[in-house]
């Protein structure tokens, strides 16, 4: 097995980002999602390559433009979701006998049907191969064409040593890959990824959630067997019951080696709905006869970097520092940079979901 899929943690050769236009659920708060796309872009430039694709090169503004670390590239697209329409980059294995000329790293383009034909993605479904085009990357990074699969960069974490993780929430949900079953999907995964296993997780479904279960928004694999995971200790909320099974299955898991894993437990930020404090503002009251509805706030869904993790924060001061002292705990060599990502939940998502890492090719 030449190629293997790598951990998040290893090192990049830069991060994806898709810049928000005004012709997308974004136009509302535009200058909202632009400035913390920007704060995010600088952040990471100041550790390695940001690669900015945009409808239109001008919409990025010239700070961004002009900053070392930053390309941006002119591509068509639907949304700004990068992790799940990007490309799944898989690494070469160390050498060895029958690797000498392949390229140092492999693009696989999956396809992408907008979270199970929910959205319009026909362009976004373009990117990864026409990205690979306009970087020139022939000869220096391999491509493979599994638009006969569906699957999403925020459905899916790895170890960086074989194993797997996903939801049975995400993966068997409706439009995706039927008529497969579970045990054909498994072996897909197996052999387009190059694992040796798959851990399905069967809880923890974000209220809000509109892709049907990102294992990205409730467990994180990181460094030594470590899982961070999402716990809720509000027995009145109604994710408490679906969040405890949650943390009972994930005691209940094993290394490939047969070991319990290190569990990290992160906080459940407290409830935030629409209208409710965006990047500051105060409270917007919701139309009169409508409940307001409740958005997928996370701190699981940190993005690492070189050298650092990008956290998403919430103006829950108490809350907020728990969660970056947890991740710190996962990744204690690296910086932890706190994003305010009150208005990303807004469209569903959160730091993670607006990016995609490229691991590098060297080993």
């Amino acid at each position: 097995m030449p190629y293997r899929l790598p951990a998040e943690w290893e090192p990049q050769e830069f991060v994806l980002l898709t810049w928000p236009n005004e012709t997308t659920d974004w136009a509302p708060y535009l200058q909202d999602i632009r400035q913390t796309m920007t704060e995010m872009a600088l952040a990471i430039a100041r550790h390695e390559k940001v690669v900015i694709l945009s409808m239109f090169r001008n919409d990025v503004p010239d700070q961004l433009r002009t900053t070392e670390n930053v390309m941006v590239v002119e591509l068509p697209n639907n949304d700004t979701w990068a992790r799940d329409f990007g490309p799944i980059v898989l690494k070469r294995m160390p050498s060895a006998e029958g690797n000498e000329g392949m390229e140092p790293t492999v693009w696989l383009d999956f396809r992408f049907n907008g979270w199970g034909e929910k959205f319009l993605a026909d362009w976004d479904n373009q990117i990864p191969k026409k990205l690979w085009e306009s970087l020139a990357l022939a000869g220096k990074a391999g491509y493979e064409n599994h638009q006969d699969f569906v699957l999403e960069g925020g459905s899916i974490d790895t170890d960086g040593q074989g194993t797997l993780f996903t939801t049975s929430q995400c993966l068997l949900a409706p439009h995706r890959n039927q008529p497969l079953t579970q045990a054909e999907i498994e072996e897909q995964l197996k052999r387009r990824l190059r694992v040796s296993r798959v851990v399905w997780l069967d809880h923890g479904n974000l209220v809000g959630d509109d892709t049907d279960g990102h294992i990205d928004t409730i467990v994180r694999c990181a460094q030594e067997n470590t899982l961070v995971y999402v716990g809720c200790d509000d027995t009145d909320d109604e994710q408490y019951e679906d969040f405890l099974a949650l943390e009972k299955q994930l005691k209940t898991l094993r290394t490939a080696d047969g070991r319990p894993y290190r569990l990290l437990r992160l906080p459940m930020p407290e409830p935030i709905y629409e209208g409710q404090g965006t990047r500051g503002k105060g409270q917007e009251a919701s139309a009169e006869g409508q409940e307001a509805e409740r958005l997928p706030a996370t701190y699981a869904n940190f993005l690492i970097i070189n050298g650092a993790v990008l956290v998403p924060t919430y103006a829950q001061p108490k809350k907020d520092a728990e969660a970056m002292r947890i991740i710190q705990q996962a990744f204690p060599d690296r910086e932890m940079i706190g994003i305010d990502a009150r208005t990303i939940i807004r469209q569903h998502g959160s730091v993670h979901c607006l990016t995609m890492q490229v691991p590098s090719g060297e080993e």
